[in-house]
């Protein structure tokens, strides 16, 4: 399976700080514990031509991570829509963190994305609503994050297809934290761990999450579905078509 991680890798350049935690880039931590699983990773940033998403690049990924936060606005709608359609086809879509606010994910939602935040070192606990569900395998009843930002309802998206995850906060705030979406022949998985300054994809259970999201949003193997004028199936009385 080929996995394609894109990120803005601007805070990385702007921020020591961030620069310390993840100092190959958050797209560089994500790859090396997939690669370790076993999938064919590559990565594309903001700045590349194209920001790494050519139209090769897209026709060959199974499955595309999304990471942005400061530079979303400079993703050009040229290379949205190309993914929009590959998503429709059948490519896997994963967003992380604040790629809720991506051109991306908010057109393939349809809505605003928004939602309260707050950035105070705080616990978070993101409980497993949908214990059955693939993308759960390995977890136990909940994740503990020693220290996260936070994101609180409402979260202005779309219910979600299924919900996975559920966090709560230290400060009182809980959060859709694990939505899953169906578009087209496309699955999208979000999920809401990751802020720049903490070593959250350092997190076993996180890169569990992460490498389980990644199978279950492979393509399916199927024909995509004819649209337009369609001739009977059966032989319709009465009328000659």
């Amino acid at each position: 399976m080929k996995v394609t991680i894109w990120n803005e890798n601007r805070h990385e350049q702007k921020n020591p700080s961030v620069r310390e935690v993840y100092p190959n880039g958050i797209h560089g931590a994500i790859s090396e514990f997939l690669q370790d699983a076993g999938f064919n990773v590559i990565t594309a940033t903001l700045d590349e031509p194209d920001h790494g998403l050519t139209t090769d690049v897209l026709e060959q990924t199974d499955v595309l991570i999304w990471w942005g936060h400061m530079a979303h606005e400079e993703v050009e709608d040229e290379i949205v829509m190309k993914v929009k359609q590959r998503v429709l086809e059948g490519m896997g879509l994963i967003v992380l963190h604040s790629g809720h606010f991506s051109k991306i994910f908010k057109e393939l939602m349809g809505t605003t994305c928004d939602l309260k935040w707050r950035e105070a070192d705080e616990r978070e606990r993101l409980w497993v609503v949908s214990p059955g569900h693939p993308i759960t395998k390995g977890i136990n009843e909940f994740i503990e994050l020693e220290k996260e930002e936070m994101y609180g309802e409402h979260f202005d998206i779309p219910a979600p297809n299924e919900l996975v995850f559920m966090s709560w906060f230290e400060g009182g705030e809980v959060f859709r934290s694990g939505c899953t979406y169906y578009r087209g022949n496309g699955r999208i998985f979000y999920f809401r761990p990751g802020h720049e300054t903490y070593p959250t994809y350092y997190h076993t259970e996180i890169q569990q999450v992460i490498i389980n999201a990644v199978n279950w949003a492979k393509p399916l193997n199927r024909r995509l579905p004819i649209y337009g004028q369609s001739q009977p199936l059966e032989k319709i009385a009465g009328k000659s078509i």
